[in-house]
């Protein structure tokens, strides 16, 4: 049998693709969920997802503490729908900036450009769904064409958007946030990309090339003969300066991997490197379900945090860690933050603060430097 990508199907999703079409749920601050959380969830990890929605409501986004908030996003959160829920925290300014994998950013744009993901089963026959043309995210199923066409939008972007030579993740995210904006009028009701461009939210990632949307920057570079390239350097650089700006730093981690140990790394990054003792994360709130024996946890627990400094010794009491679901946290999480009284603040937007940020740090580092050789 000679053959085939799963671009050239045998069959138009042979009936694989008749599920409920997956949306960005949009939290709404509902009364019954606060109250669930506040007197249904009162121990174990229901207890510690109670305790995390009320450091976050409560204290990181109380105005006078001035927190700027980092959210890390790893798994297949915005395949499963749960995109609506970072775009909500971010319109309403309750995340400051975001460190993401490239995938979750990628699968983003099918929404943006109204693809169909839907709702399917874990346990199908994938040599089926090869045949058919169907692609598989556990239990998320959609045509292998709309990542054929998903990659020809971002090719298409790359050339029209005229870059050159290297720059930083977050301007490239922004530059494609504004390119649906323009092109796809209202995508950012569906699109964190496009929300995020919208609320001045800078997105980072941690690795480039691990998704679809570096393989088509590969792609630009090896065929097209472009000099672009995303600059991890720049990367560090923004996240440590934004870092040292914020009066308070508190972290979301969605899942763990590498986003977050990027946005982690930021504080090592300022006292190690830099000299610059910022103190640590003030707050710390993860949802994950490894644990630290395996050494799957992706930078360790808060406590262990604390002896590379980047947790604040004092701040233990306000980091939690509830061992379970994303899929099932975020939603809660997000519900509870929007209704309370602190579920809108003025955003930051600091995309269009980047370079500000950048001289304020490259100052400090050689004032640093040169008392240290004084």
């Amino acid at each position: 049998m000679p053959h085939r990508s799963p671009g050239s199907p045998q069959r138009d999703g042979a009936g694989f693709l008749s599920g409920r079409a997956i949306r960005y749920y949009r939290p709404r601050g509902s009364e019954d969920v606060r109250r669930l959380i506040d007197e249904g969830f009162q121990a174990f990890n229901a207890g510690r997802l109670s305790e995390a929605c009320r450091l976050f409501s409560e204290r990181m986004l109380d105005p006078s503490h001035d927190t700027t908030i980092g959210l890390t996003m790893a798994g297949a959160l915005t395949p499963a729908g749960l995109g609506g829920c970072v775009i909500e925290l971010m319109e309403r300014g309750l995340v400051d900036f975001v460190i993401s994998t490239g995938a979750n950013l990628y699968h983003d744009l099918h929404f943006a450009l109204n693809f169909t993901l839907r709702r399917g089963s874990p346990f199908l026959d994938d040599v089926e769904l090869y045949d058919a043309g169907v692609i598989r995210i556990y239990d998320v199923l959609f045509p292998a064409s709309v990542l054929l066409e998903t990659d020809a939008y971002v090719r298409d972007f790359l050339v029209r958007g005229g870059f050159d030579g290297p720059t930083s993740s977050a301007e490239f995210h922004y530059r494609l946030g504004r390119d649906l904006l323009d092109r796809r009028p209202g995508c950012e009701e569906h699109s964190l990309v496009a929300s995020a461009a919208a609320a001045g939210v800078p997105i980072y990632t941690s690795s480039p090339g691990d998704s679809s949307i570096g393989m088509n920057l590969a792609y630009h570079e090896l065929l097209g003969g472009s000099r672009f390239m995303i600059d991890p350097n720049r990367d560090v650089n923004e996240v440590s300066a934004i870092i040292l700006a914020g009066e308070k730093n508190g972290a979301v981690i969605l899942g763990g991997g590498s986003p977050k140990n990027f946005y982690l790394q930021g504080q090592p990054t300022l006292w190690e490197v830099y000299g610059i003792p910022k103190g640590g994360n003030d707050y710390f709130i993860q949802f994950t379900t490894d644990q630290v024996v395996w050494g799957g946890l992706s930078g360790a627990t808060p406590a262990e945090a604390v002896s590379w400094g980047k947790v604040n010794p004092g701040s233990l009491p306000d980091t939690v860690v509830a061992y379970c679901d994303t899929t099932i946290a975020l939603p809660l999480f997000t519900e509870y933050a929007v209704g309370t009284a602190h579920g809108r603040r003025e955003r930051k937007e600091l995309v269009h603060r980047r370079e500000a940020l950048l001289s304020a740090l490259e100052s400090r580092a050689r004032g640093a430097l040169r008392q240290g050789d004084g």
